[in-house]
């Protein structure tokens, strides 16, 4: 049975702490000072060690210093009056696993003894990862061996085995919910649920509820009650993707939520108890976002405990084939059939400044392995060191009466008539594509230069589209749907920030 050290100069908060945790199934000891701990700790080494960090004869962080050796091999969790960005630091600093802020909630408490796991255990892990590293080039479900991929392995393996928050920067494309995942895989909550939001996909009006959830009858349309986000990640991780694209108002209330660790559903009456990891995330520099008014700055603080930058691939080119190589492996995989880069094509690749990322490479990968005749893939198909960044859509260019849009898999065109919308010529293409590849979403998404995800959201918009005008009382007759027969049988993908998350083993 585990053992756990509570260490807190309030007689009857620890008594009442200590009875939490024998429910638990825990045994227990107490002590009200430094100089009670130290004995404690030299009669029998607990398992847990819930610190106080106010104690009548000095700082509870002192244990970290003068006994290092005794707590070593505890898991530290530091109790605390209230969330502070201080709290949070110091908890980093000393290798704290978590810390629980007074009064504590008995979810929150459930939470710390559920996922308690030896120090050693970890380290044990992160040392095969770094093994692996070494052997074939990733870290988990991350790939590269450059120095600036090396640097953000070195904080996931820092942050992940404690509790507090960590803001992912960077651009578009470059992997940041495959490093969310990777810290939650590395973390003590790992057997628990990872969510992840794009903060930009959902309506500004439905923010709240589907974040906090809902009451029934809260709202018009409200039919049952509704689990958000924080209840359905509850004891795992909530990644908050574009955590600049969230309404103000709600960055208020996710800013309470952080500092003391309750909500309330929209329509409730009674605040709940979370006990989530949050982990955010941003595109756009954090600091232009506040000055812009897209992000509170007292929430930016509040999220900015450990931050976490990922280099654009421009600056990490020595990476380029080991990643394509294991996305052209991987497509081989679900397609079937293996194929090889050509020294030339590899050459390429490795020149070109990808402005679209680990996602763009993916997309062009994919694509060179559609074009591919045999099973090598030279440079044809690949991109060149002074290509322009790639679009959705080629230009168009009119002649007198029409565009027209070559579709270089099987030298087919179609026709656009000139005054005709780039939305109406991007359809047509689509379209087209979608049927010369007998609906398969991958190969047409990767022919046309564009993610999984965008693909569904113009199958879904046209479908919409085509639903509308058969609606019509001016329609005679509805139009077959393309777009809506592609979408009919097929699930929407989940909105990966990163091709790499492809590679997860």
């Amino acid at each position: 049975m585990a053992h756990v050290l509570i260490v807190d100069d309030d007689v009857d908060a620890a008594t009442s702490l200590r009875a939490l945790v024998a429910s638990e199934h825990f045994t227990v000891s107490l002590a009200h000072s430094l100089a009670e701990a130290r004995r404690q700790l030299a009669l029998q080494r607990p398992d847990i060690v819930l610190l106080d960090l106010q104690l009548p004869d000095g700082s509870g962080l002192e244990l970290f210093s003068s006994d290092a050796q005794l707590v070593a091999r505890s898991e530290v969790v530091l109790v605390t009056g209230h969330a502070s960005l201080d709290t949070s630091i110091q908890a980093l600093r000393v290798g704290a696993a978590d810390y629980l802020v007074k009064p504590i909630g008995m979810k929150q408490l459930q939470g710390v003894l559920s996922r308690y796991m030896k120090p050693a255990v970890l380290q044990a892990e992160v040392a095969d990862l770094n093994d692996e590293l070494a052997r074939s080039g990733h870290f988990g479900s991350l790939w590269g061996r450059s120095p600036a991929m090396q640097r953000v392995y070195q904080q996931i393996a820092r942050v992940a085995g404690t509790g507090i928050t960590v803001f992912v920067t960077g651009e578009s494309g470059t992997g940041k919910e495959v490093v969310a995942q990777t810290v939650h895989e590395l973390s003590r909550r790992r057997k628990k649920p990872f969510l992840a939001v794009n903060c930009g996909a959902i309506s500004p009006t439905l923010f709240e509820s589907e974040i906090f959830g809902h009451e029934k009858g809260s709202f018009t349309g409200a039919e049952r009650q509704h689990q958000g986000f924080f209840e359905r990640a509850s004891g795992g991780t909530l990644f908050l993707d574009e955590i600049t694209e969230m309404p103000m108002e709600l960055q208020v209330k996710l800013l309470r939520v952080l500092e003391t660790g309750r909500f309330m559903r929209v329509g409730a009456t009674q605040a709940q108890e979370t006990d989530v990891r949050v982990i955010a995330a941003s595109n756009r520099p954090p600091l232009q976002a506040v000055a812009e008014g897209k992000l509170r700055e007292d929430l930016y603080y509040r999220l900015n405990v450990f931050p976490i930058a990922l280099p654009p691939l421009r600056e990490r080119l020595s990476d380029v084939p080991l990643l394509a190589e294991q996305f052209l492996a991987r497509i081989g995989e679900e397609e079937g059939a293996q194929r090889r880069f050509t020294p030339r094509a590899l050459e390429r690749l490795s020149a070109y400044r990808w402005p679209g990322n680990v996602r763009e490479l993916r997309n062009v990968v994919q694509r060179a392995y559609v074009m591919a005749l045999d099973e090598d893939i030279d440079e044809e198909w690949l991109p060149a060191a002074d290509a322009p960044a790639p679009h959705a859509l080629a230009d168009v260019v009119p002649a007198p009466s029409a565009a027209l849009l070559h579709d270089p898999a099987a030298g087919e065109q179609i026709v656009v008539p000139v005054g005709s919308s780039m939305a109406q010529a991007e359809k047509a293409l689509i379209l087209a594509t979608l049927r010369h590849f007998h609906h398969h979403k991958e190969r047409t998404a990767a022919v046309l230069g564009i993610s999984l995800k965008t693909l569904y959201n113009r199958l879904k918009d046209y479908a919409a589209e085509s639903g509308a005008a058969a609606g019509s009382p001016t329609a005679d007759k509805a139009e077959p749907s393309t777009a809506a027969e592609a979408v009919a049988a097929d699930t929407e993908p989940a909105d990966e920030d990163d091709g790499s998350a492809a590679l997860r083993a």
